[in-house]
């Protein structure tokens, strides 16, 4: 019993809460970068669903029903969280790149040494998440790409936009644009689920820790008063 003892109950609380396992700051660093990529792409997703259920063109009553349609913003709304936003998952998928690169490097050598000179083999898991993000970088790299495109050429209204720069019609980038973005979503799904643990265990220690901080921060004032 430690009634009357308050630096007692203080000492054994600070004593639970330095239990509690801290992350790395690396791996600290890994889930903000993953997070701020995330909430990212969530945007630039539900943002270009958004145009792929809702396109551009038409007039009221003409071959576009959807023409005027608001839904939560009006479409420039929608077109400035798609630009500027997905502007920022580029920077950020970027970022994760380099935070990653040893890891790039490395399994680009075994994988090369797999195919052409017979050295030790990739299990299936690790094949599989390779493969994954293989799909998911390539058709990450075609979307970046494609939306530059209209980021630098954009639609000129009531005609004369640039039809034929850069190799392709405005309708074949919009076709890359669209359905590389699909690829890259059905891919980085897939890559979610396969680091479904890691997510999940991570998050899970980083909240604890921010809680029982908090709890540091504020037990000794509770004991004082």
């Amino acid at each position: 019993m430690s009634f009357g003892y308050p630096w007692v109950n203080q000492k054994n609380k600070e004593s639970s809460v330095k239990k509690i396992r801290s992350v790395s700051p690396i791996t600290r660093n890994n889930w903000i970068l993953d997070a701020s990529l995330f909430l990212a792409a969530l945007v630039t997703i539900l943002s270009g669903v958004y145009f792929l259920i809702f396109p551009d063109g038409g007039y009221k009553g003409g071959r576009n029903p959807y023409y005027g349609i608001q839904i939560l913003f009006e479409r420039e709304g929608w077109e400035w969280m798609h630009t500027w936003i997905g502007l920022g998952m580029v920077v950020i998928a970027a970022i994760h790149l380099l935070f990653h690169w040893k890891w790039v490097k490395n399994t680009t050598v075994r994988v090369w040494g797999t195919l052409f000179k017979r050295t030790r083999g990739i299990n299936r898991a690790s094949a599989m998440n390779i493969i994954v993000d293989a799909i998911l970088a390539f058709n990450f790299i075609v979307c970046s790409l494609t939306g530059f495109y209209f980021l630098f050429f954009p639609e000129v209204k009531g005609g004369g936009d640039l039809e034929s720069v850069f190799l392709f019609s405005r309708t074949i980038w919009d076709a890359l644009h669209t359905w590389s973005g699909v690829l890259m979503i059905s891919a980085a799904l897939i890559h979610f689920v396969i680091h479904w643990g890691w997510v999940t265990k991570v998050t899970r220690k980083i909240f604890a820790k921010a809680k029982a901080d908090e709890v540091l921060t504020v037990a000794p004032n509770l004991f004082n008063n």
